[in-house]
């Protein structure tokens, strides 16, 4: 490949990372200053489904510092490999509740973001401006 080909690529990777880090880091950040009322309107959202509101709850809550750490991760491009390896499965989870409640818009758009995930993971080998990159070169992870 020739090295304008692997620039682009390495930039085309570093841009849909850090975007989707940033995304995902805000929809966590943001819901840190109203964590209780975030877990209340989600349990609201799920009345009519079997899972109990205790555990919507607690998810609820975990979801919002998880996807501070994950998305943090994905943005700096550190530990990538695991950070959407972990942020692919907490789409799996949200997507397995949104269909649940038949929202099917919002699974949608989930799935969108299942799809860069899976992207961002199956292209790694252009991740050069990163953290991981920094940290070891030759084993970029």
């Amino acid at each position: 490949m020739n090295s304008d080909a692997l620039l682009d690529r390495n930039l085309a990777y570093a841009m849909l990372r850090f975007t989707l880090g940033l995304s995902i880091f805000m929809h966590g950040l943001v819901r840190l200053p109203h964590l209780s009322g975030f877990a209340d309107n989600t349990v609201k959202l799920f009345v009519a489904t079997p899972l109990p509101a205790f555990t919507v709850r607690l998810f609820a809550m975990s979801l919002v510092f998880v996807e501070t750490a994950v998305g943090l991760l994905v943005l700096l491009g550190l530990w990538t490999r695991w950070a959407l390896f972990f942020g692919a499965l907490i789409m799996a989870a949200l997507v397995f509740g949104t269909a649940l409640r038949s929202d099917w818009d919002t699974l949608a758009i989930q799935m969108l973001y299942a799809l860069i995930y899976a992207a961002l993971m199956a292209t790694r080998e252009y991740n050069a401006y990163s953290l991981d990159a920094r940290i070891a070169p030759q084993h970029a992870a």
